[in-house]
């Protein structure tokens, strides 16, 4: 099967320094080709980084879900494993205890995962309060509710002087939360309608010259950066329009690279307009050289905003990974990193599968087995609970 042949590189967009040093290069020039070198890298740290993560993602569905599932199977067969020893073995009262723990505690999330069979075992470990026990519990929980809204109605009056209301329900989180949602969101407004109208008053205040002139000079430049896109923008237009050529093939081509034009245009890509103005021969390194210093100005602008956005994009593409994975970006950073850590969450999730399944057909067969791995088995203390409210 014949190698697919690589992307071609893009097209190097640099002022040449051939027959001089690079002290004869202007500032604009220098920093042209800086933004140019560093914008090419992003790029091509954007593409690898996407490829890599689309890669890993893929990996994860293929080989890491079927591991779930095995791994979910093996602890369902140890929660039926405990059950029957809860139910037929000789246990002590705190081997039980530990039983519910095990099963109640660190497998509750089987029976939303399908596993309907487990119910009368979570049933027979954790049954039903009656219906005393059901309203002594209620007014336990009210009671602490009501002693935890009024913990955060004064840490919240506090810190963010929000002033609550003789007759405010607080009295649950999602009703506090609700209660802070719609004070932070009523402020916010006041805020954003006073900003407008100060915004205003500036705009109808006369400006003085010398404001006037800064006005007229930031205009200009706008004005003058947008012409000098549409300049090279509608050279390769001209150039490629395929209406004009007679040939089939060189048409869908010309068809094609107008495409690519048009989108780096719309997208403000000035470096990619250059890259194809010197693959299509329509300017030289030569033409590149002899710029003037206002239309690189323009030009640089132009080209520090394209490298900002790529590390927007950088950024966003390492933050969705991060909310697919539920790790800090930095742990998957970069392709290498990706493999290295999915080989070893695979690695992991194998070793608790074989584990497992020791587990289970150990207990199953010698109850002096389960005797000994509840003897050692302790019950996590109980740590800080989550944080009440967000804000």
């Amino acid at each position: 099967m014949a190698k697919k042949k690589p992307a071609a590189a893009p097209a190097l967009v640099h002022i040449p320094t051939a027959g001089k040093g690079t002290d004869a290069l202007s500032k604009e020039q220098k920093a042209f080709n800086r933004l140019t070198k560093r914008i090419g890298k992003l790029e091509a740290e954007v593409s690898e980084f996407r490829t890599a993560a689309d890669a890993l993602r893929q990996r994860v569905q293929n080989e890491y879900r079927p591991l779930q599932t095995q791994h979910h199977d093996q602890r369902a067969a140890l929660v039926r494993t405990l059950g029957h020893a809860y139910e037929h073995q000789k246990l002590t009262k705190t081997e039980r205890k530990k039983i519910v723990d095990l099963v109640v505690d660190k497998c509750a999330d089987l029976l939303r995962r399908g596993y309907a069979d487990l119910e009368p075992i979570f049933e027979m470990l954790d049954p039903a309060p009656t219906a005393e026990e059901a309203a002594a519990l209620a007014a336990e929980e009210a009671d602490l509710d009501a002693q935890t809204a009024e913990m955060m109605k004064q840490i919240l009056s506090q810190q963010l002087g929000i002033e609550f209301e003789e007759d405010a329900d607080v009295s649950t989180p999602e009703k506090m939360q609700a209660y802070v949602d719609r004070i932070m969101a009523a402020r916010q407004q006041e805020d954003e309608q006073a900003e407008a109208e100060a915004q205003e008053r500036r705009a109808r205040r006369k400006k003085s010259p010398k404001q006037q002139a800064a006005a007229d000079k930031k205009k200009a430049e706008e004005q003058n950066i947008t012409q000098a896109v549409r300049t090279l923008y509608m050279d390769l237009v001209k150039h490629l329009h395929p209406d004009r050529e007679p040939d089939e093939a060189e048409k869908v081509r010309k068809t094609e690279l107008l495409k690519r034009v048009t989108t780096a245009y719309k997208a403000n890509e000035l470096l990619t307009l250059l890259r194809l103005q010197l693959e299509l021969n329509r300017i030289d390194q030569q033409h590149l050289e002899n710029l003037a210093e206002d239309q690189l100005r323009y030009f640089n602008k132009l080209l520090r905003e394209q490298a900002r956005e790529l590390d927007q994009q950088l950024f966003e593409e390492q933050m969705q990974l991060q909310n697919f994975t539920g790790k800090p970006y930095y742990y998957t950073s970069s392709p290498a990193a990706m493999e290295l850590d999915f080989l070893q969450m695979k690695a992991n999730l194998e070793k608790k599968i074989r584990q497992l399944e020791a587990e289970v057909t150990a207990f199953g067969h010698d109850p002096q087995a389960l005797k000994a791995f509840l003897k050692d088995y302790k019950i996590p203390k109980a740590g800080p609970g989550p944080r009440f409210i967000q804000f």
